[in-house]
Parts: C-alpha cells; sequence; structure tokens
C-alpha cells in the first residue's frame, strides 16, 4: 500500500456545502458528470472520454478525487483531483507533464502532489465552495507531509489582453530560473502596440487562489487547443504558504489529524 492510501479527510462543513473524498466508483462518476457540464458544455472544451456525458481520462483512475456537495441535495457541486507521487509512476506521468516539460520540478526532494481538473458548479461559484476545496486540499497536504503542490491553472484566451497578464504574473510571482518550466506549444507573442487597462486584465478565480496562498508562476503558459485556454503552471512550496492561510487552512488541518488520531488511541 502506498504512502498516501490510508489518508482519511475530517469532513468539513461551510454553510450548506460540505467537503470529502470519494470513495466509490460513483462518487467519482459525479465528479466526472460534473467536469463534462463545466467544461464540455460551458466551456465547449473538446474531451476525449470513453463515455458520453462524463469527461474521463487516462489519469482519474490513479488520483484522489476532492469533492464538495450541497448538503440539501447531495448533489456535488465542486470538485479537483490529485495525483501524487506516490501514484505517479504507476499513471506513467503526471498530467501537466502533457503541456510541460517538468525536468527542474521533477528534480526536487520531497513528496508532490499535482492537482486539475478543478471545477464548481456554475450556480455555487462562491468563497464558500473553492474555500472547501483548498481546506479539503490543505488536509490532504498535511495528513500526506507533502512538501510541494503544483498544478495547471486555465486562462481563457479570449484577446490578447491576457498576453499583457501573464507578462504581468510573471513580474511578480515568477520562480527561480532553475524551476521555470517550458511550454510545449507556446502562445504566441503580444502585439508590441497593444495595451490594456487593470481593470480589462482580469485572474481567474482559481489562479488568484493559487496566488494567495503563496503559489508562484513557473514560467511561459502552454496553449490548450482542447480546453481552448492557455494554462499557466504554478507550484507552492509548502515552505512559502502565506502564514494567514497556514493559520485558516493548515492550522485547522493539523487539529484535524490530531483529533483523529486521539479518536483511535481512544
Amino acid at each position: 500500500m502506498n504512502a498516501d492510501a490510508a489518508i482519511r479527510l475530517e469532513t468539513r462543513t461551510e454553510q450548506n456545502y460540505y467537503v470529502h473524498l470519494a470513495n466509490t466508483q460513483d462518487e467519482i462518476r459525479q465528479a466526472q458528470a460534473l467536469r463534462y457540464q463545466v467544461f464540455a458544455e460551458e466551456m465547449g472544451a473538446t474531451l476525449h472520454s470513453t463515455h458520453e456525458f462524463y469527461d474521463i481520462d487516462h489519469y482519474d483512475g490513479f488520483c484522489h478525487h476532492l469533492l464538495v456537495r450541497e448538503r440539501s441535495t447531495q448533489r456535488v457541486i465542486g470538485c479537483t483531483r490529485i495525483l501524487t507521487s506516490d501514484n505517479v509512476a504507476q499513471a506513467g506521468s503526471y498530467y501537466s507533464e502533457s503541456e510541460f516539460n517538468l525536468d527542474a520540478i521533477l528534480r526536487l526532494s520531497g513528496r508532490i502532489m499535482e492537482i486539475g481538473r478543478t471545477c464548481v458548479h456554475a450556480d455555487f461559484r462562491n468563497g464558500h465552495v473553492l474555500g472547501l476545496l483548498w481546506s479539503g486540499l490543505a488536509q490532504f497536504m498535511v495528513m500526506g507531509k507533502f512538501d510541494y503542490l503544483m498544478g495547471c491553472a486555465s486562462i481563457p484566451m479570449s484577446n490578447d489582453y491576457e498576453n499583457a497578464l501573464f507578462e504581468r504574473l510573471q513580474q511578480r510571482y515568477l520562480v527561480a530560473e532553475h524551476l521555470q518550466v517550458t511550454p510545449r506549444v507556446a502562445l504566441r507573442p503580444r502585439p508590441a502596440d497593444l495595451s490594456a487597462t487593470d481593470s480589462e486584465i482580469a485572474v481567474p478565480a482559481l489562479l488568484k487562489a493559487y496566488l494567495r496562498l503563496g503559489a508562484q508562476v513557473c514560467g511561459a503558459p502552454c496553449w490548450d487547443a482542447d480546453f481552448k485556454v492557455a494554462d499557466l503552471f504554478i507550484l507552492l512550496d509548502m515552505a512559502n504558504l502565506q502564514q494567514r492561510y497556514m493559520k485558516h487552512f493548515v492550522d485547522r488541518a493539523h487539529l484535524s489529524t490530531q483529533n483523529q488520531a486521539q479518536a483511535v488511541a481512544a
């Protein structure tokens, strides 16, 4: 049994929602159905799935699936998946390796967890649901003693203003050169005469959450033709986690771990 197989999260509740790890194939299917609804029906992504109306890919079978449910209806309204360094050999690679050369990241010592396929139902895109996802991820990071969290953060490419956003993010959040990655499909350069105001440069909620926690951008974005978005590779070193979020998420996760240990001992 690998090291993260024994991780069990304490269910957390926020408003009318709660977060937990999927324990059955049916629960994973519910997450895959939500992903199809958001990615294919809402965003128009091209999904290479073998099941109609579900977003299913090669990596799902090697991942932990974190779900947020609406308590009154029990439906899954938010989800993300986690591929750990314990399971990556079985999967063959990290998902992000299909978009970036990760040689610099793979040389890191320590435990890594990659998150991906994160989405929230259109009717529930609020701070409560995203906060619960991060709370669950924080518990998972603490219990599994992970050193790094990584993944791709997507930005819709509606016009060339996004190129200005990438430049601004890299100026402020770029990692050291020895941790930088290279995209397999680079974006075309921004026209030199194009300018954009701050109001025209919106940072998507998921990417904003990454950055607030202390994550850094690892280089230029990759064009994802299937999802029609530009993906930035993000790396969060647990040592750099912002202290205010450490207290809100991770300290609470430590307490949850201690409570579970005490309950077992009793």
